[in-house]
């Protein structure tokens, strides 16, 4: 039977020309042949193995599991999701969606030749780092600023700048965090250069610590956002304006890695904010563009001009520095901040911003459209929570509804949405698959009810 059946294989050449090629015109050549090779190969040791008996010499699902094949090799790494975690700023999904002003910017520039280290006025040469200072002085009010490609990066340039001499920086035992990756602070200040004086315990620092750090030769206040983490109980810190005022005294620079980049107000239940850091008299404040900000990945350090220009004209900073994608969306997320201060524009923020009974009404519409079309388990709507999510305040729950799916084999459906087109990411919780409508965006909806 596998003599007779590996007659029958069809030559690389005949599955090549099968029509339903027709319908993966994106596949170059090269891959199409590949892929056909993979199939006829998987066949052939099948039935010499005896695995596979002579049904396997189908030739319109050998052509079906090439295309398959084939077409995945070239579809993008990288592709949208539907993020029904709940999740706000979900590291693992990208964290901040862009606003769509950002994304006008990048379809309207990305494409040609900008003006990226070119003066328009003079015709000169000039420094792409510079341009976007007069927005964020519109919006922040801070003297000057200065981008990197992501916080971790601008973290590193302020103490490689200030202290990467072997100069003292004191940092709280309370707050030498690790963020995702195992990046540590305290591993970050060595590569930078810098001697770390640890000052006070996990739960309790004073004021006192930090003069004693002083006294043994530290000439940076470090004060880091715990992003990831919360301590409660018998605790104690030292406020970035108590930081501001002994710097002062002693004539010590003080730098707040604030991560979290909330520029102001309160969305998500008393985060520090790059404003209030700044009207503070921090000298230097880091943050994350992709936060609590909204828009693209990239570091931010804003404040004391003449620290700034040092930042800015260090070696190490033209290896972190932010491509024209970054900036056009930076800019534009930065004047959608300027229209709307309450965020309105922003996903993100928008996101955060959601009323209660906005988001059960949107889990009630849901719930009725997928009762129309999913067999096999029960679907209601239930209260949950949410959180803002990647690094910032780790203690917030915000409360949400979500759609919830019981009932045998939701592991398996949960894998199928997220492996399909479009991907869908829900969360199991308690043998519910649950879709939470906060961080479902416009249109998304229906890209949901679609996949069932």
């Amino acid at each position: 039977m596998s003599r007779e059946a590996l007659k029958r294989l069809p030559s690389i050449d005949r599955l090549l020309g099968a029509d339903a090629w027709d319908g993966a015109p994106e596949v170059p050549h090269g891959r199409r042949k590949e892929a056909c090779r993979a199939v006829v190969t998987r066949v052939r040791e099948g039935l010499l193995a005896g695995t596979l008996g002579g049904d396997a010499v189908a030739e319109d699902a050998m052509v079906e599991e090439a295309v398959r094949i084939a077409s995945a090799a070239v579809a993008p790494v990288l592709r949208p999701v539907v993020n029904a975690t709940g999740v706000i700023l979900h590291t693992n999904l990208g964290r901040a969606p862009l606003p769509p002003a950002a994304l006008e910017a990048i379809g309207a520039a990305a494409g040609r030749y900008t003006n990226l280290e070119m003066s328009l006025e003079t015709g000169r040469r000039d420094n792409r780092l510079v341009k976007l200072s007069a927005a964020f002085a519109r919006v922040l009010g801070c003297p000057d600023v200065v981008v990197a490609n992501n916080n971790a990066s601008a973290v590193f340039l302020v103490l490689k700048t200030l202290a990467g001499d072997g100069a003292g920086v004191a940092v709280s035992r309370g707050e030498q965090v690790e963020i995702g990756g195992s990046f540590r602070v305290p591993e970050i200040l060595a590569e930078a250069g810098g001697r770390m004086i640890e000052v006070g315990t996990t739960n309790r620092t004073h004021r006192e610590d930090y003069v004693r750090a002083l006294d043994d030769g530290a000439s940076v206040l470090l004060k880091v956002h715990r992003s990831n983490f919360k301590v409660v109980g018998f605790t104690k810190e030292v406020s970035a304006a108590e930081l501001v005022e002994l710097g002062r005294e002693r004539d010590a620079v003080v730098v707040y890695d604030l991560g979290s980049g909330l520029l102001w107000g309160d969305v998500a239940g008393g985060e520090d904010t790059v404003r209030g850091a700044l009207d503070a008299g921090v000298d230097l404040v880091c943050f994350s563009g992709d936060k609590l900000l909204g828009g693209p990945q990239c570091g931010i350090v804003a404040g004391r001009a003449d620290l700034i220009e040092r930042v800015r004209t260090h070696p190490v900073m033209r290896m972190l520095r932010p491509g024209k994608l970054q900036l056009l969306a930076l800019e534009a997320t930065l004047r959608a901040w300027e229209r709307d201060p309450a965020g309105g524009e922003i996903p993100a923020a928008a996101a955060l911003r959601r009323t209660g009974s906005e988001l059960r009404a949107a889990a009630t519409r849901l719930a009725n459209r997928l009762r129309e079309r999913v067999d096999g388990f029960e679907v209601e709507v239930v209260a949950v929570d949410s959180t803002p999510g990647g690094g910032s305040a780790p203690d917030v729950k915000l409360p949400s509804y979500a759609v919830a799916l019981r009932g045998s084999g939701t592991s398996a459906l949960a894998a199928r949405l997220r492996r399909g087109e479009p991907s869908v990411v829900a969360r199991l919780e308690d043998d519910a698959l649950l879709f939470d409508v906060r961080t479902l965006l416009p249109g998304d909806e229906d890209r949901v009810v679609g996949r069932f």
